[in-house]
């Protein structure tokens, strides 16, 4: 059997691949299939609507969309089932019907422009306008702009509304102008008016793009975790005085799964049985069968021969079978020397009386060939510097928190390969490693991601199942799991915070207590142990996102987290600036104002986030990357998603230009000379 499931592996991870669609899925073919899942583009009618998602534990992305008429465009990992659950909390499949604008009146309103920049992308020219009315979010808004040669346009504001909070007004996304725009004015229709220039963005440093013999492109594909891991040690191998291998102390629960077999007919006369071993370590090797003893008065009987189980089933005095699937499953888990536990299905009472089932073998469901460890994994960070001995000012890169997001280790790998074969002839590179110490982890959850190249390419969490008996059937195990980036302990969701969930199943679910998974004790144990570290980057997609804290609030009232203070959010935003040029000039990329700031102001509450504990507990500035930036269709006039698994050639180039931000923030870190 596992030798078919490893001659399949490229075709599992084809017939996987999701795409941005309304879905059409079919109906699960049995007990253990899980239910296929899609990634959609919902539509909710305003901001409350988006918290009512992100508070039911919904899979959302990072790509939030506002529109004109106030509701909001979101991408999620949905199946039909949670569809429709999401359909009763407002949420439907978005069309592509631009819906009306909001009409203002009332009182003339006081509007206060907070920024108005442009930016050149390699498709042209855009405009992003910020502003605030006093009439707050019922103001109906309209930017007038003008620009080079008399050329002029209009764009309707949308409001920004979160957790009841009037944020401001600003575009839905950046507009095309065709010519740079100058100035603007923004009119409301209950009579308010305010003017202003025009400024650039992102106008932060710009990297030297003309340096000779400067070598990068060194990523070729998509690479699970034991092709990174190989990475990291080959770097080291070749460039041994400028590297350290990092094995960090805590080991993931590993690629692997109980055995398990659904025997009976679900829901009511059917038991789920699991094996005690991990089904590589035995528990696939095992069978259960059902059988009628052909006699009347028989009781129920559990027989263990080897890796065979037989359960005689019982009769009633006219030799008609009278075992529950409750009594079945209770025989199982009690018969001595039982490899196996077993449940009634999905918590059924379990009334239903069990027919005879032929041998059914167990089976851990897992597709990845086998030179794909079963163990716990050891996770590697790769150090890079010329003086690595805590003299330095560190800097922490990590990614694939989130199992699906493919592109994310490319980011560091790249990033990794350009410091290294670049020191000995690029000066600006070497400047990097005599003055900075570097951390780099490639892959924080090798367990989640090897589920997602080779079994579901949706997951999302580590391979832990937290789960009870009730939620742990087979056909379930797509949905397990904890989000590691809603693991850590500032902010978080046992300290009251919003933005994960306590339901085992969800997609931001933050797991039995904090840091209780592996993966965030590991980057925690990073900034525990090297003190060095004062900046951090972690890396995720997709969306087209720069961010730092606060990351969550408490939902009554909006209380954030502590916000910086004025000093530290200017040296957020004007790092910020000079990393976002690093990525525009790869290839002309650029992150939208409007996506660059706190999460909780450009995006949504994420309690127990990685950057947060490291920012309140450590003082490390902590950004967050979401590569993968929106695509102009000057065909469609729009901007388009690019998804967590792009073609490579897609998902090459982002790596290229998010590797260049990295490397600008590593600039940012060696000209650092302060604490916080």
């Amino acid at each position: 059997m596992r030798a078919l499931r490893a001659s399949a592996v490229v075709l599992v991870m084809v017939l996987t691949t999701f795409v941005a669609a309304e879905p059409s899925i079919p109906a699960v073919a049995g007990p253990t299939d899980p239910e296929p899942a899609s990634l959609v583009t919902l539509s909710v009618p305003d901001r409350a609507g988006l918290e009512r998602l992100v508070g039911s534990g919904a899979d959302l992305t990072g790509r939030v969309r506002p529109q004109a008429d106030g509701s909001i465009h979101v991408d999620a990992v949905v199946t039909a089932s949670r569809l429709a659950e999401l359909r009763s909390l407002g949420a439907t499949p978005a069309t592509g019907t631009p819906a009306p604008a909001r009409k203002g009146g009332g009182v003339k309103d006081r509007i206060v422009v907070e920024r108005a920049v442009w930016f050149e992308s390699r498709d042209g020219y855009f405009l992003s306008v910020e502003a605030s009315s006093s009439a707050g979010p019922d103001a109906a808004l309209t930017v007038t702009w003008r620009g080079r040669g008399g050329v002029t346009g209009q764009v309707q504001m949308v409001p920004y509304v979160d957790a009841g909070a009037y944020l401001g007004h600003q575009f839905s996304t950046p507009a095309p102008t065709g010519e740079r725009p100058q100035r603007i004015t923004i009119t409301s229709a209950a009579g308010g008016k305010a003017e202003a220039k025009v400024a650039e963005w992102p106008d932060g440093e710009r990297p030297d793009r003309n340096r000779p013999g400067y070598q990068k492109d060194f990523v070729t594909q998509y690479m699970p975790p034991t092709q990174l891991n190989e990475r990291v040690r080959d770097l080291h191998r070749r460039f041994p005085r400028l590297t350290d291998v990092i094995e960090l102390p805590n080991l993931t629960n590993g690629y692997r799964r109980h055995a398990q077999a659904v025997v009976g007919a679900p829901p009511g006369a059917a038991v789920v049985v699991t094996s005690r071993a991990y089904g590589s370590e035995g528990g696939e090797d095992l069978a259960v069968e059902l059988v009628d003893p052909g006699a009347a008065d028989r009781p129920l009987e559990v027989v263990v021969d080897g890796k065979q189980i037989r359960v005689s089933l019982a009769t009633d005095g006219s030799g008609a079978l009278s075992s529950t699937a409750a009594q079945v499953a209770a025989a199982l888990t009690a018969a001595p020397g039982s490899p196996v536990t077993a449940a009634t299905y999905r918590g059924d009472p379990g009334a239903g009386v069990m027919a005879p089932a032929p041998l059914t073998q167990l089976d851990d469901f897992l597709s990845a060939p086998a030179d794909v460890s079963r163990q716990p994994w050891r996770v590697l960070a790769l150090r890079i510097g010329t003086r690595r001995d805590g003299s330095r000012t560190g800097v922490l890169a990590y990614a694939q928190e989130h199992a699906r997001e493919w592109v994310t280790p490319l980011v560091t790998i790249e990033a990794a390969e350009r410091l290294l074969r670049n020191y000995p002839r690029d000066p600006a590179t070497r400047k990097l490693l005599e003055r900075t110490d570097i951390f780099i982890v490639p892959t924080v959850n090798p367990d989640g991601a090897n589920y997602s190249f080779y079994d579901f390419n949706a997951q999302r969490k580590n391979m832990t199942n937290h789960c009870p008996a009730q939620q742990a059937d087979p056909a379930l195990r797509n949905t397990w799991g904890v989000d590691v980036n809603r693991n850590y302990a500032v902010g978080s969701l046992f300290d009251g915070y919003f933005g994960a969930s306590a339901n085992c199943q969800s997609g931001t679910f933050a797991g039995p207590a904090e840091h209780s998974e592996p993966e965030s004790r590991n980057v925690i144990w990073l900034a525990q142990t090297y003190p060095n570290i004062r900046f951090a980057l972690n890396v995720h997609s997709y969306g087209g996102y720069f961010m730092w804290p606060p990351g969550a609030y408490k939902l009554d009232g909006r209380v954030t987290l502590p916000r910086p203070s004025r000093q530290e959010e200017a040296y957020f935003l004007r790092s910020a600036r000079t990393i976002l040029e690093g990525i525009a000039a790869e290839r002309g990329t650029v992150t939208w104002p409007q996506q660059t700031g706190p999460v909780t102001d450009v995006l949504y509450s994420a309690a127990g986030n990685s950057a947060d504990e490291l920012w309140y507990d450590y003082g490390v500035y902590g950004w967050d990357f979401e590569v993968g930036s929106d695509l102009w269709n000057p065909q469609t006039g729009a901007w388009e998603g690019v998804g967590f698994q792009p073609p490579f050639p897609e998902g090459h180039a982002e790596a290229m230009e998010f590797a260049s931000g990295l490397i600008s923030l590593i600039g940012v870190a060696a000209d650092y000379r302060g604490d916080r």
